[in-house]
């Protein structure tokens, strides 16, 4: 069984921000995938997709970004999931929107659900993709930014990145994830 998370804050005043891509990519997946309605279970939106390869379970966690960890660690429990089983899909301020990265592991890197998540499972030792967001011009706050909406001009580049990202989600669940880095980084 696999487990893919996206981080992102709950509510219809988030859904569209810069960092609820991780939600947008999960909601993406589900669709692709054909999912089941999403349950509420463990402080998160979460279903079960049964698949050739086996179950995959794809999450949203309600906790707000910097709490996400106490919802990926009980919903590992609960379906008793490795750490090598999961991937957390999350905003990245170091790449340009549109980019995404692929990694094994590394740390939070300033991001507080990915801290959240690193505290509640023990170790950074799990995939993540990272999506490409930008950083803040015109001495806008960074809290301010990742809270706002994506321009109309970034649109394409994000509906590809979204795209992509789920794409590799679907090609981690029949290919080793090293495979899957080197096809799309």
């Amino acid at each position: 069984m696999k487990m893919i998370i996206g981080l992102g804050n709950p509510g219809k005043k988030y859904e569209k921000t810069r960092h609820n891509i991780g939600f947008q990519v999960i909601d993406e997946l589900a669709g692709q995938l054909d999912a089941p309605a999403m349950q509420s279970k463990f402080n998160g939106m979460y279903t079960v997709v049964h698949r050739p390869e086996g179950k995959v379970i794809l999450v949203k966690p309600l906790t707000y970004m910097n709490l996400s960890g106490e919802c990926v660690r009980p919903l590992m429990d609960y379906y008793n999931i490795d750490v090598e089983d999961i991937i957390v899909l999350y905003d990245d301020l170091d790449f340009a929107p549109g980019e995404l990265k692929l990694r094994q592991k590394g740390s939070a890197g300033g991001h507080n659900g990915m801290k959240s998540i690193i505290q509640h499972l023990g170790t950074d030792q799990f995939k993540r993709i990272r999506l490409g967001i930008g950083r803040p011009t015109n001495g806008m706050k960074v809290v301010d930014y990742v809270l706002a909406n994506f321009s109309k001009g970034e649109t394409s580049v994000i509906y590809e990145m979204v795209d992509n990202s789920a794409a590799a989600c679907r090609e981690w669940l029949e290919e080793p994830f090293l495979e899957v880095m080197n096809k799309f980084n």
